[in-house]
């Protein structure tokens, strides 16, 4: 099983490989790591599961690393939905299907199931044994503990060559991709977006890319905007003839709508927008969602809120994306973006009004450094995970594990003087994240937002849930 390790003050990278019994060149390449990486106390290392985990090596190929793990090709091919099997990216985490045990004198059913973290009936019903016993020297093949198959999106701001290349990296753990953002005119016409690339590299790893359309001026999300759309039906119905001929044109398998801030007497509006949206793309095939403000009640009051009928969407549309982060925002005090008892309520809502098929539960790839103490009106800056981790080793800072929030969190002060506090994610949260989808039987995840290098979170993402492809 995949294991994530806290390091300890003095650990060594060697050390952690030897005590795990896992191997070094694996740990390196699972948590984005070079021989002169510093480790910092409480940072949370991914393992990989030793049987049935790899990470693509530098020179590996897939006839090469088949034969090493003792599986089919084919098998790998299959298990990891590879569209291109030639194109392996030194990073990739490949999920090994099964593996082959040869029996030892004095081994049992129980014994081998509970070495590999394997079903003892399913390797029963795999190898289709009448009974528990065995012989020395017989060859078992043992499956692969079964994972939830779960829909997974990610949003992406990147269209140049770095952001197209990690598109053609991640792809393979993704359902859809959402480069964000188209937006609209007064006249219901859409503004352009240079997606090309992305949407190439989309199609190569067999991810369905969805338009965003969002109520954005040049002064951010605009309630008038929308109120302009909403309160016209002439022009709404100019706005999805121009959003199906961009579909087609261009390659999008549906829309995402993200209308934040709409005033709370267009809240009707926007369910009626939503139904004439709905009755154009369903004959076409087309997927209608939305994203929705992270609410706990049918009457929470607000204007990121009150227009967002989570019912109502629930019943017209494919699916909903919860924005179940920004708990600790830009512009607010230090905490946890998105912290797990928040989350929880917002879900415990959410699933009393909305197929729990239809629920993808956001969530973030970023964390937050604040200046302390926090006043009013100042700005944290958002930083990577890996970019935490490094001001983490520069400031000689120890990472704490917040037990309730389950999150990251540290304190440094830089040269100046100025004292920080820093929120993130880790291996550790993305593992309670994801936990927590399945616990509540949702239909997926989506990350906000692809940019920020987290390979660990690609390993804990393989080990708990696969990607469904469509």
């Amino acid at each position: 099983m995949m294991e994530i390790y806290t390091v300890q003050q003095g650990d060594t990278l060697w050390r952690i490989a030897n005590r795990l019994d896992a191997d070094l060149a694996q740990l390196f390449l699972a948590n984005g790591l070079t021989a002169s990486s510093p480790l910092v106390p409480g940072q949370a290392l991914a393992v990989p599961d030793r049987f049935f985990q790899y990470i693509v090596q530098e020179g590996d190929q897939l006839g090469t690393i088949a034969a090493r793990l003792g599986v089919l090709a084919q098998a790998l091919i299959n298990a990891n939905q590879l569209r291109n099997p030639a194109s392996l990216f030194p990073g990739q985490v490949l999920f090994i299907p099964y593996r082959n045990h040869t029996v030892k004198q004095g081994e049992t059913l129980y014994g081998i199931a509970r070495t590999y973290g394997a079903d003892m009936g399913a390797i029963m019903q795999a190898n289709r044994l009448p009974g528990t016993a065995l012989s020395a020297g017989q060859v078992l093949r043992i499956p692969a503990p079964r994972r939830p198959v779960k829909e997974v999106n990610a949003y992406t701001t990147g269209f140049g060559a770095a952001g197209t290349a990690e598109v053609y990296q991640l792809g393979p753990y993704f359902t859809y991709l959402s480069p964000f953002r188209h937006t609209f005119r007064e006249d219901g016409s859409l503004t352009p977006l240079n997606d090309r690339s992305v949407l190439q590299a989309a199609e190569a790893n067999g991810v369905l890319p969805l338009l965003i359309l969002a109520n954005f001026t040049s002064e951010g999300f605009s309630s008038d905007l929308a109120a302009r759309l909403l309160r016209n039906e002439a022009l709404q119905e100019t706005l999805i003839s121009n959003l199906l001929a961009t579909i087609r044109q261009k390659g999008y398998r549906g829309v995402n709508f993200d209308f934040e801030y709409v005033y709370p007497e267009d809240r009707d509006r926007y369910t009626a927008f939503l139904r004439r949206v709905a009755r154009r793309f369903r004959p076409e095939g087309l997927l209608v969602s939305t994203a929705l403000a992270p609410k706990i009640s049918g009457t929470q009051p607000g204007l990121l809120y009150e227009a967002h009928d989570y019912g109502a969407h629930g019943a017209i549309v494919d699916f909903v994306i919860l924005m179940t982060y920004e708990w600790g925002w830009a512009g607010g005090r230090p905490r946890a973006i998105a912290p797990i008892p928040e989350v929880r309520r917002v879900l415990d809502y959410a699933v009393t009004v909305i197929p729990r098929n239809k629920i993808m539960m956001g969530a973030p790839l970023y964390g937050r450094d604040w200046r302390i103490p926090w006043r009013a009106g100042t700005t944290a800056r958002t930083i990577s995970p890996h970019e935490a981790l490094s001001l983490a080793a520069r400031y000689g800072a120890d990472i704490r594990y917040h037990p309730t929030d389950q999150a990251p969190y540290f304190r440094y002060t830089d040269a100046s003087g100025q004292q920080h506090e820093v929120w993130f994610e880790d291996a550790r949260s993305m593992r309670a994240k994801i936990n927590l989808l399945n616990e509540y039987g949702l239909r997926g995840i989506s990350y906000w937002v692809l940019g920020n290098p987290f390979p660990e979170n690609w390993v804990v993402q393989q080990a708990l849930i696969q990607a469904r492809k469509r």
